[in-house]
């Protein structure tokens, strides 16, 4: 008898980080996400954890389908959904009123609302509106304090970056730069335009960093691990890569840095397989297995004891508002935590299943289009 071989039905599940608590403010990258979508459902809401396990179930039902999916979790709880893209449907669901607020632009075309305002016990939020509203106030408050300090610890950052800057080899920096686009890229040129994605890799969160990129980089073939100093040109290395790949032709994903959205974190190229990110604090990584490799660019970098005793004033310096960015940060994240809670267990459940057994309607008839 002829051994039947087994085929793997199923999508895949790829994370990443929804929004990011930054130097320059709270970030996001769902810009493109939004204009590419096919079909973007807004979910307005209060705040809610109960959104959360409604975008993992749909995670679900759309994996097992042989749907891929990106998840995009909640930079505080970073156990929590936010958002999700179904690719091949390209359908994005997301929480549309928090942690940040998007207003839809194409009501009765590509976006539809379904909102869960009205998804409670009225009289019972009435009669937590007080300690509800204690705890928005101090959450405000200490997301605010949090926010100045990672601003704070930007500029001194930049301060290290500096120099750093000064006593690097960049002629050396360049050489390696090329000698990776002939190594990545041989002679490959493809006729079609490259699609360009941007995703975010990480944010602070609760009282710590947090990143996915274990999550990303999974599944690729091939990792390079990029070691380097502060200003060193980690992200101007990926940049210039990716820059290659697009004008080769290829795909292009840019993983963003969660303190300074303007950094490159990670570079992904999805038809080779391969992924090159910045493995340094504070997403430190070292090599794995076989399809790992160092880039290491530390050596290009001068001794100079002079610059070593102006970078341990700046690390001090810059490690002490990180803990206090950190600090209020987790206390923020357990006011938020808390108002959540309180809001959920107002929730009029019979409601709530109803406006759900409408949004999976309203799916399954996307889907049959």
């Amino acid at each position: 008898m002829k051994k039947e071989r087994m085929v793997n039905i199923y999508g895949h599940i790829t994370e990443y980080m929804g929004t990011a608590y930054t130097g320059q403010g709270v970030q996001h990258k769902y810009e493109e996400l939004l204009t590419e979508s096919k079909k973007t459902i807004f979910l307005k809401c209060l705040p809610t954890h109960s959104l959360s396990q409604v975008l993992n179930d749909l995670v679900v039902y759309f994996v097992n389908k042989g749907f891929s999916v990106d998840r995009f979790m909640n930079p505080g709880h970073v156990d929590k959904t936010d958002a999700l893209f179904v690719k091949g449907l390209e359908l994005l669901i997301l929480q549309a009123s928090h942690p940040v607020s998007f207003e839809p632009t194409d009501l009765g075309n590509r976006h539809k609302v379904f909102c869960f305002y009205d998804v409670y016990h009225q009289d019972q939020l009435l009669g937590r509106h007080d300690e509800v509203s204690a705890l928005l106030k101090e959450e405000k408050t200490r997301f605010g304090q949090s926010l100045n300090e990672l601003k704070r610890a930007k500029a001194i950052h930049d301060e290290w970056e500096a120099v750093n800057i000064a006593r690097m080899d960049w002629p050396r920096h360049e050489e390696i730069t090329e000698e990776l686009k002939r190594e990545l890229f041989g002679t490959i040129e493809l006729t079609k335009s490259a699609h360009i994605s941007h995703r975010i890799v990480g944010s602070l969160s609760s009282g710590s960093a947090h990143d996915f990129i274990p999550s990303i980089t999974k599944r690729t073939k091939r990792r390079y691990l990029i070691k380097g100093l502060p200003g060193t040109g980690k992200s101007t290395m990926m940049r210039a890569l990716g820059d290659e790949a697009q004008r080769r032709g290829l795909d292009v994903l840019y993983g963003w840095c969660g303190l300074d959205p303007a950094s490159i974190d990670l570079v992904l190229f999805p038809e080779l397989s391969v992924c090159l990110f910045d493995s340094t604090q504070p997403h430190a990584y070292d090599a794995e297995s076989p399809r790992d490799e160092l880039v290491d660019i530390v050596p290009l970098c001068a001794e100079d004891e002079e610059a070593e005793r102006q970078i341990d004033d700046i690390r001090h310096r810059y490690q002490t508002v990180i803990r206090e960015a950190g600090s209020q940060m987790q206390i923020a994240v357990q006011s938020q935590n808390n108002v959540r809670i309180q809001m959920d267990r107002a929730l009029n459940v019979e409601v709530f299943e109803k406006k759900l057994q409408d949004l999976y309607a309203f799916i399954k008839a996307f889907e049959e289009k």
